[in-house]
Protein backbone atom coordinates (compact mmCIF):
# COMPACT_ATOMS: atom_id res chain seq x y z
CA UNK A 1 0.00 0.00 0.00
CA UNK A 2 2.58 2.31 0.79
CA UNK A 3 4.55 2.06 -2.56
CA UNK A 4 1.15 2.86 -4.55
CA UNK A 5 0.54 5.96 -2.28
CA UNK A 6 4.64 6.77 -3.34
CA UNK A 7 4.05 6.17 -6.38
CA UNK A 8 0.95 8.61 -7.03
CA UNK A 9 2.66 11.36 -4.65
CA UNK A 10 5.96 10.88 -6.90
CA UNK A 11 3.78 11.55 -10.06
CA UNK A 12 1.82 14.40 -9.00
CA UNK A 13 5.39 16.26 -7.60
CA UNK A 14 6.73 15.56 -11.43
CA UNK A 15 3.89 16.72 -13.27
CA UNK A 16 3.80 19.84 -10.91
CA UNK A 17 7.12 20.49 -11.42
CA UNK A 18 6.75 19.82 -15.33
CA UNK A 19 3.87 22.16 -15.46
CA UNK A 20 5.63 24.88 -13.09
CA UNK A 21 8.82 25.14 -15.28
CA UNK A 22 6.96 25.37 -19.06
CA UNK A 23 4.66 27.99 -17.46
CA UNK A 24 7.73 29.78 -16.32
CA UNK A 25 9.55 29.57 -19.38
CA UNK A 26 7.02 30.23 -21.85
CA UNK A 27 6.00 33.52 -19.28
CA UNK A 28 9.40 34.35 -19.17
CA UNK A 29 10.01 35.02 -22.38
CA UNK A 30 6.71 36.21 -23.86
CA UNK A 31 6.56 39.15 -20.43
CA UNK A 32 5.56 42.15 -22.12
CA UNK A 33 5.13 45.18 -20.12
CA UNK A 34 2.91 48.42 -20.83
CA UNK A 35 4.15 51.59 -19.56
CA UNK A 36 3.70 55.31 -20.05
CA UNK A 37 6.82 57.15 -21.03
CA UNK A 38 7.21 59.45 -17.91
CA UNK A 39 6.76 55.76 -15.49
CA UNK A 40 9.94 54.32 -17.20
CA UNK A 41 11.80 57.40 -17.28
CA UNK A 42 12.02 57.79 -13.36
CA UNK A 43 14.33 54.87 -13.58
CA UNK A 44 15.57 53.49 -17.41
CA UNK A 45 18.08 51.88 -16.05
CA UNK A 46 15.08 49.03 -14.58
CA UNK A 47 13.74 48.77 -17.81
CA UNK A 48 16.29 48.14 -20.35
CA UNK A 49 16.23 45.06 -22.25
CA UNK A 50 12.92 44.00 -21.44
CA UNK A 51 9.86 44.25 -24.19
CA UNK A 52 8.21 47.29 -23.48
CA UNK A 53 4.80 49.12 -24.82
CA UNK A 54 5.40 52.55 -24.72
CA UNK A 55 2.58 54.80 -24.33
CA UNK A 56 2.77 58.45 -25.25
CA UNK A 57 2.48 61.18 -27.85
CA UNK A 58 5.12 61.76 -31.26
CA UNK A 59 7.54 65.10 -30.82
CA UNK A 60 10.26 66.31 -33.11
CA UNK A 61 9.53 63.72 -35.91
CA UNK A 62 12.35 63.41 -38.32
CA UNK A 63 12.56 60.97 -41.38
CA UNK A 64 15.67 60.21 -42.97
CA UNK A 65 15.57 61.47 -46.81
CA UNK A 66 14.62 58.71 -48.95
CA UNK A 67 14.72 56.03 -46.55
CA UNK A 68 11.86 54.45 -44.42
CA UNK A 69 14.10 55.24 -41.13
CA UNK A 70 12.81 57.48 -38.44
CA UNK A 71 13.84 59.21 -35.25
CA UNK A 72 11.51 60.94 -32.83
CA UNK A 73 10.59 61.37 -29.18
CA UNK A 74 7.85 60.24 -27.41
CA UNK A 75 6.56 62.65 -24.45
CA UNK A 76 4.28 61.91 -21.76
CA UNK A 77 3.34 63.97 -19.26
CA UNK A 78 6.76 66.38 -18.91
CA UNK A 79 9.01 63.42 -19.68
CA UNK A 80 10.91 62.33 -23.36
CA UNK A 81 12.31 59.44 -24.63
CA UNK A 82 13.88 59.16 -27.96
CA UNK A 83 13.06 56.46 -30.07
CA UNK A 84 13.97 55.26 -33.56
CA UNK A 85 12.13 53.00 -35.90
CA UNK A 86 12.60 51.66 -39.69
CA UNK A 87 9.67 50.66 -41.47
CA UNK A 88 6.03 52.11 -42.75
CA UNK A 89 4.35 53.80 -40.45
CA UNK A 90 0.33 54.50 -40.14
CA UNK A 91 -1.28 57.28 -41.87
CA UNK A 92 -1.79 59.30 -38.69
CA UNK A 93 1.95 58.60 -37.47
CA UNK A 94 2.81 62.49 -36.97
CA UNK A 95 3.91 65.05 -34.76
CA UNK A 96 1.66 65.68 -31.82
CA UNK A 97 -0.38 61.87 -32.01
CA UNK A 98 -1.00 59.65 -29.63
CA UNK A 99 0.98 56.18 -29.95
CA UNK A 100 1.77 52.81 -28.73
CA UNK A 101 5.46 51.32 -29.84
CA UNK A 102 6.68 48.03 -29.31
CA UNK A 103 10.41 47.52 -28.57
CA UNK A 104 13.03 47.35 -26.00
CA UNK A 105 14.98 50.19 -24.78
CA UNK A 106 18.68 50.21 -25.69
CA UNK A 107 21.20 52.42 -24.71
CA UNK A 108 19.40 55.89 -24.63
CA UNK A 109 16.62 55.34 -26.89
CA UNK A 110 13.76 53.10 -27.40
CA UNK A 111 14.37 51.01 -30.64
CA UNK A 112 10.77 49.90 -32.10
CA UNK A 113 10.54 46.23 -33.82
CA UNK A 114 9.64 45.96 -36.86
CA UNK A 115 5.56 46.42 -37.01
CA UNK A 116 5.44 47.55 -33.40
CA UNK A 117 4.01 51.59 -34.75
CA UNK A 118 0.41 51.63 -33.05
CA UNK A 119 -0.63 55.42 -33.75
CA UNK A 120 -4.13 55.72 -32.24
CA UNK A 121 -7.15 57.89 -34.33
CA UNK A 122 -8.28 61.02 -32.59
CA UNK A 123 -11.46 61.26 -31.78
CA UNK A 124 -14.01 62.20 -34.72
CA UNK A 125 -16.93 62.18 -32.10
CA UNK A 126 -18.92 65.41 -31.58
CA UNK A 127 -22.04 65.69 -29.72
CA UNK A 128 -25.08 67.32 -31.72
CA UNK A 129 -28.13 67.90 -30.30
CA UNK A 130 -31.17 66.38 -30.41
CA UNK A 131 -33.14 66.68 -34.14
CA UNK A 132 -29.30 68.27 -35.47
CA UNK A 133 -29.09 64.85 -37.33
CA UNK A 134 -31.44 65.09 -39.94
CA UNK A 135 -30.97 69.09 -40.49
Amino acid sequence: MKTKAFKIALTCLVLTVALGGLMYTTLAEGTEYYKHVDEVMQDPAAWKGKRLQIHGFVADLRQRPNTLDYKFNVQFNGKVMPATYSGIVPDTFKNESEVVLKGKLAGDSFAVEPNGVMAKCPSKYNPQTPGAAGK
